[in-house]
């Protein structure tokens, strides 16, 4: 009996098979799956406590039965307390089988009600991959999207900001073009006329410019010059005031792109194809990070680090720089089980766990300034396969203070008794460490008897031309709040995969059900808990529901304590599939065009305690926030987080050190707290232009920041 069944995957890279704004399916590795019996992932903590909060709601019955959100992006996104809080939300979708797809949007008010759902713009223009920023100081939104708005071949992206008044959603200002396509594109092997930057994200952060914020369009590019695809990017970006949105004030668009990427997309040796979202800080600098694969000109995969950051530390304009590792974890090969074609044990330095398969990733900030991208690592060989019955979910998280990553485990989790194994490792669950649990099989055909997993939301690998493992990734991690809770999201259909690609009888009844996964952390993604599961069987709340596509929203909005644990709310969208996979992509998994529900449902979780509640962040010393704006004229916010209540002082210095207002200075509870500075000293005189310095003393910490008042 063989141990491994090797299956060739075979990929046309022809666009013409696809829809012409579909991104590309390829694959640098070949799969290989598993023979014999595995067994599912063992729960090893405790399942947080949830509520539904607002129960799944059908928004909208959606003919466009894939990926209804941004690729790269959250379409969901929370809007800020003092502007009403809530939630504003963007998809794409087809009111009819046969209708044009449309860019939509829906506003969502704080006790759960859909008050607003409607396409964007009037025009019947074929539109799609919308995305959403909400500005953190006005709660005004902006969406963009991309269509072809011209009489040329190419499309742009599109942009219109909604000038939300006392509470009214809709109220769009004039549809701008942010990114006229085809643009052309020069690096270092030439020059390019035809390039189409298509799927934007948008997100906002400070703005050089006095009392005024930035707003980016990250759109990626779907024409190559290249052995196949290479999406470098196309950066827009443009500086507004609430008040300019309210008024209807056209935005003026500026444009940056990275050289490096650029020379990518434009290479004739060796091909790269990135997977990469943006994301932005307090304080000016711009991420553009994930993963990219390499091969030269015979197919051959080059060796070289693969997870990626590409920053640039003002504002979006200027030099862009990359640092990058590798993803590789190492790992060993359990009774010389994993072996090559040949029947040939691998040694324990070919084996490797390694991202893959996750092109639908995001980037986020956490409260200490690092970067988070989740993403599925898979057990992959130094020979180009990997073993898709063994990946799982993990993110890497880079430190810009030290330009550092560390690869850090979402679900599943090493025990953490386990001093041997550097991840988890499902064939060696327990104690004695570095030795293989259990055999299974039958002498002379054994094998290791390993927990395995399937963090994809449908088990047909064979759905649309065996490209079904590209097509549905979909790994979200929302921003750390001002308590530095976040939350992981993906999707899952192991069960599915039992009965349906191994007729496990013991699983008949989740022949149809995908589920969704909801990880939670309090300590700003350090460490992750057991997932909230979410189907149609376990889950009363989801009885009837197919849930695909799934979205997080940007940040878990916090709702107090219970004992020592916090709690707060969580928004989802996705889409309730009538019939599971897509038909609207080519080639169609299925031939019915039956559409879906487009669906908005909220969780209340009691997230897990922190052991120590003064490490609740990585380092103490980010506590205290850049204050917003930065620069300013005449007022600005700082604000803070404290893990613990404790007696603080803020104040304000010039920069000869002297007092010139204290803000603070009494006992404050734990959580987040912010406070307004109007510009004057402690006698209420209005101080000069020039440098300040902001002071945050707690006792146990005493962190400084620096800010530029500029009249």
């Amino acid at each position: 009996m063989k141990k491994l069944l090797l299956v060739a995957l075979s990929l046309s890279l022809l666009v013409g098979v696809l829809l012409a704004d579909s991104m590309v399916p390829t694959e640098n590795k070949t799969p290989v799956y598993l023979t014999g019996q595995t067994k599912p992932l063992p729960a090893t903590r405790t399942v947080p406590e949830f509520t539904f909060s607002v129960a799944p709601t059908a928004i909208i019955t959606n003919y466009y039965d894939y990926m209804i959100g941004s690729y790269n992006g959250l379409p969901l996104r929370t809007v800020p307390a003092s502007a009403g809080g809530g939630y504003f939300l963007t998809y794409h979708g087809r009111r009819q089988p046969t209708s044009t797809r449309r860019a939509f949007y829906a506003y969502v008010d704080n006790a759960g009600n859909v008050l607003n759902n409607n396409e964007i713009t009037q025009v019947q223009n074929a539109e799609g991959y919308s995305t959403v920023a909400v500005d953190p100081e006005s709660g005004k939104p902006m969406y963009a999207w991309h269509a072809n708005a011209d009489a040329d071949a190419a499309y742009e992206v599109q942009f219109a900001a909604d000038s939300f008044i006392a509470g009214i959603a809709g109220l769009f200002n004039d549809v701008q073009v942010a990114i006229d396509g085809p643009i052309t594109i020069t690096s270092a092997n030439g020059q390019t006329s035809d390039n189409e930057f298509i799927w934007p994200t948008a997100q906002i952060g400070p703005s050089p410019v006095t009392g005024h914020r930035r707003i980016y369009l990250a759109a990626r590019n779907s024409v190559t010059h290249n052995a196949g695809p290479s999406e470098n990017l196309y950066l827009a970006y443009a500086d507004f005031t609430g008040d300019m949105i309210e008024n209807g004030t056209a935005l003026v668009w500026n444009f940056v792109t990275i050289p490096e990427m650029n020379d990518w997309n434009n290479d004739q040796v060796e091909w790269r194809r990135p997977f990469h979202a943006l994301t932005t800080d307090d304080a000016g600098n711009v991420y553009y990070a994930g993963y990219h694969f390499a091969q030269d000109a015979d197919d051959n995969s080059i060796l070289e680090p693969d997870m990626d950051v590409f920053m640039c530390d003002n504002y979006g304009m200027g030099t862009w720089s990359r640092v990058s590792s590798f993803s590789n974890v190492e790992t060993w090969n359990p009774a010389d089980y994993f072996a090559n074609d040949s029947s040939v044990p691998y040694p324990d330095d070919a084996l490797s766990w390694a991202i893959a398969n996750s092109s639908h990733l995001n980037a986020v900030v956490d409260n200490a300034g690092r970067i988070h991208v989740p993403a599925v690592w898979a057990l992959n060989t130094n020979e180009g396969t990997y073993y898709p019955n063994l990946q799982f979910m993990k993110e890497f998280i880079f430190d810009p203070a030290d330009n550092q990553f560390t690869i850090n485990e979402i679900y599943p989790i090493k025990d953490t008794a386990d001093d041997y194994n550097l991840v988890f490792t499902p064939w060696d669950m327990e104690a004695p460490w570095g030795e293989v649990d259990e055999m299974g099989g039958t002498a002379p055909d054994t094998y290791p008897l390993m927990a395995t997993d399937w963090p994809f939301p449908h088990w047909d690998t064979l759905a649309h031309s065996e490209a079904m493992l590209f097509h549905y990734n979909n790994v979200k991690v929302s921003e750390a709040n001002d308590e530095n809770m976040m939350v992981a999201v993906w999707q899952n259909a192991w069960r599915a995969r039992q009965i349906n690609e191994y007729q496990d009888t013991d699983y008949t009844a989740w022949a149809d059900v995908p589920e969704v996964y909801i990880a939670v952390s309090s300590d700003n993604g350090d460490t992750w808990s057991e997932p909230i599961v979410l189907n149609n069987i376990e889950t009363p709340a989801f009885n009837g529901l197919k849930p695909m596509w799934v979205y997080p929203s940007d940040k878990v909005i916090y709702t107090g304590m219970q004992g020592n644990q916090r709690v707060g709310k969580i928004g989802l969208m996705f889409y309730n599939d009538f019939t599971w996979g897509s038909n609207a992509i080519t080639p169609a998994y299925h031939p019915t065009a039956d559409g879906g529900q487009v669906m908005f449902a909220e969780l209340q979780v009691v997230f897990p305690g922190v052991a120590n509640e003064e490490d609740v962040t990585p380092t103490v010393s980010h506590i205290l926030n850049q204050n917003y704006p930065n620069p300013f004229n005449p007022t600005t916010t700082i604000s803070f987080s404290l893990p613990a209540a404790s007696h603080a002082n803020l104040s304000i210095y010039n920069v000869k050190g002297q007092l010139v207002k204290t803000l603070v200075n009494s006992e404050l509870g734990f959580g987040s707290h912010s406070y307004v500075w109007n510009g004057t000293d402690s006698n209420g005189s209005a101080v000069s232009s020039g440098v300040y310095y902001y002071r945050l003393n707690t006792g146990n910490n005493v962190e400084t920041r620096k800010m530029v008042m500029v009249k």
